[in-house]
């Protein structure tokens, strides 16, 4: 497969989500693309629905789009913004933020489907730390 299943961070800071790409990037090798929608469009803390659905768009390469909301508010703006957009190749997920989007870029970067990338995200919930 020649593209790979993109990545949005759906995050109330733009910091954070530029930090998790960071890791991201380097971790899928730059193969994955790994799209932000942090904070407010005006540099604030928030989500902004235009950014998600920009941040999706940009993040289609064809294989799909695994979208990973922080916690609150933009859980609500994604999915307000995917269900008045909608596409069966674009998954919300409810996983660990960090964790989630290590375990995605991850499965992405082997190619894996959608549907393997959402359940690699998911499964990080019991990832084990200690």
């Amino acid at each position: 497969m020649d593209t790979h299943v993109g990545i949005v961070l759906v995050s109330h800071s733009a910091l954070m989500a530029a930090g998790l790409r960071e890791l991201l990037l380097e971790l899928g090798s730059g193969a994955v693309p790994v799209e932000l929608a942090g904070g407010t469009e005006d540099g604030g803390l928030g989500t902004s629905y235009d950014l998600i659905v920009r941040a999706v768009a940009a993040a289609d390469a064809g294989a799909g789009v695994v979208v990973l909301p922080d916690l609150g508010s933009s859980v609500l703006t994604a999915r307000t913004a995917l269900e008045d957009h909608p596409s069966c190749l674009v998954a919300l997920v409810d996983a660990p933020f960090v964790e989630g989007a290590v375990a995605a870029v991850v499965t992405a970067s082997a190619g894996a489907s959608l549907a393997e990338v959402v359940s690699a995200a998911e499964g990080a919930r019991d990832f084990r730390k200690l």
